[in-house]
């Protein structure tokens, strides 16, 4: 009877109802099988805030330096500044829904030939007559509703095939069939594709993401190397055959103007590369100020596209241009570090191709902005003009924090197994004593 008494006068306890998580919690915390009582797990925050910084960066300076030339045609000075923000706008959506979306959906079969069989096809509409849309001799866009370039979608397909590839086959792939011509031959439809447009830059970074996942991937070195030696003697010898037909006078004219940009013998084709060295001369150390700058009045060509970087350097100096190498400097080595931590090979291989990609093209652009090499005509990611471009950089993005995702679930894991084990380890020892 009184343990019955004591049992109604014990207070008790109240179950308390589970906090639900606020949503921005929940963009760092869902998507992924947690380990129980796990709360940690979520996409790399210092990711996200570089994402953020370069895109609200880039969208400023791209404004800066387009309105004038939105006014030259006759559209108000903020039209190029609100069609980015819209697709930025886009991008993001498409980054935050795919952080979501389990990165091994892109390693289904049917997902990655799709991908890379579409590509192609938007590749190949770029020569049809009322699809196609040239600019400046070049027919590397398509009009279906919108403008846009499908070599941009080409990039991530390609990135996302030799995963695959490499995933299935890790175990095989330093024989010559299953490490080489797979990537030769995937890699050369696409080369020839774009070398019809004609969009060499595109071939080069595409090159640069297979060699590099190639190496990454275990192919036997000798192989490799035999594959780049072959791979630049097949395009030594197309550029000779297209300029002894006088196909590559324009490569010619770029190779001048990289030579000796302030030469009079080619002045109206060393035009854009002189006014980018001016641009960035007159910037000096802290630049003219945000919005000051006076080669954006059209004396510069494409200063809100492949050009941005100058008006950055001239109207925020040396520091400004710092401070964006600085930004893809940590883009890269997060990505990487993302690719390090990654709990299988295709995540890993996704992650450094993603990388590679992005880190390159600013790269390539910076160096030609500077005179460095010659005019390929790259994008900065992030900074330039583009629908396209910024979508599909900002869907990207989404796969790499989703990887991220994965990755430090599996690493809060670990951890917490590490940590069991040290706490064990001395009550063993005393037991054992």
């Amino acid at each position: 009877m009184a343990e019955n008494v004591s049992r109604e006068n014990t207070p008790q306890k109240k179950k308390t109802q589970p906090k639900k998580e606020s949503t921005f919690r929940l963009f760092f915390t869902a998507g992924v099988s947690r380990p129980k009582n796990d709360r940690q797990v979520g996409v790399d925050a210092p990711m996200v805030v570089i994402i953020l910084v370069m895109l609200v960066f880039g969208i400023i300076m791209m404004f800066s330096a387009g309105y004038a030339w939105a006014i030259a045609e006759n559209l108000p000075g903020d039209y190029y500044f609100k069609r980015q923000c819209m697709m930025a706008g886009i991008g993001l959506v498409g980054m935050f829904g795919l952080s979501f979306l389990d990165y091994h959906f892109f390693q289904k079969q049917w997902v990655v030939t799709g991908a890379y069989f579409g590509a192609l096809a938007l590749m190949i509409l770029c020569f049809v007559p009322g699809i196609a849309t040239p600019h400046n001799g070049a027919n590397r866009w398509i009009t279906v509703g919108v403008e846009f370039q499908p070599s941009e979608i080409a990039k991530i397909a390609l990135v996302l095939l030799f995963a695959y590839w490499i995933s299935i086959n890790y175990s095989r792939m330093k024989k010559f069939t299953v490490g080489i011509v797979p990537f030769v031959f995937a890699l050369g439809v696409y080369a020839l594709v774009l070398s019809q447009q004609p969009h060499f830059s595109a071939i080069i970074i595409m090159c640069v993401i297979c060699f590099s996942l190639m190496l990454i991937g275990g192919v036997d070195m000798k192989y490799l190397i035999a594959a780049g030696i072959l791979a630049v003697m097949l395009i030594a010898a197309y550029m000779l055959y297209k300029s002894v037909s006088g196909d590559l006078a324009y490569i010619e004219k770029r190779i001048h103007s990289f030579t000796d940009p302030f030469g009079s013998e080619y002045s109206d084709d060393t035009y854009q590369t002189r006014n980018s060295l001016i641009a960035i001369g007159s910037g000096g150390l802290f630049g003219l100020g945000l919005g000051n700058s006076r080669q954006k009045f059209l004396y510069l060509p494409e200063s809100k596209n492949d050009f941005v970087f100058a008006i950055i350097c001239e109207e925020l100096g040396y520091i400004g241009a710092v401070m964006v190498i600085i930004l893809f400097v940590l883009f890269v080595f997060r990505g990487f570090s993302i690719a390090v931590k990654a709990v299988d090979k295709s995540g890993m291989l996704i992650a450094c191709g993603i990388t590679i990609q992005i880190g390159l093209q600013a790269f390539l652009n910076i160096a030609v902005v500077c005179n460095a090499i010659p005019n390929t005509g790259i994008s900065l990611p992030f900074f330039s003009y583009g629908g396209t471009a910024l979508i599909m950089q900002l869907c990207e993005m989404g796969i790499l924090l989703n990887i991220s995702r994965h990755t430090i679930s599996e690493t809060n894991e670990v951890r917490k197994k590490r940590r069991r084990s040290h706490r064990q380890a001395p009550a063993d020892a005393e037991v054992s004593t």
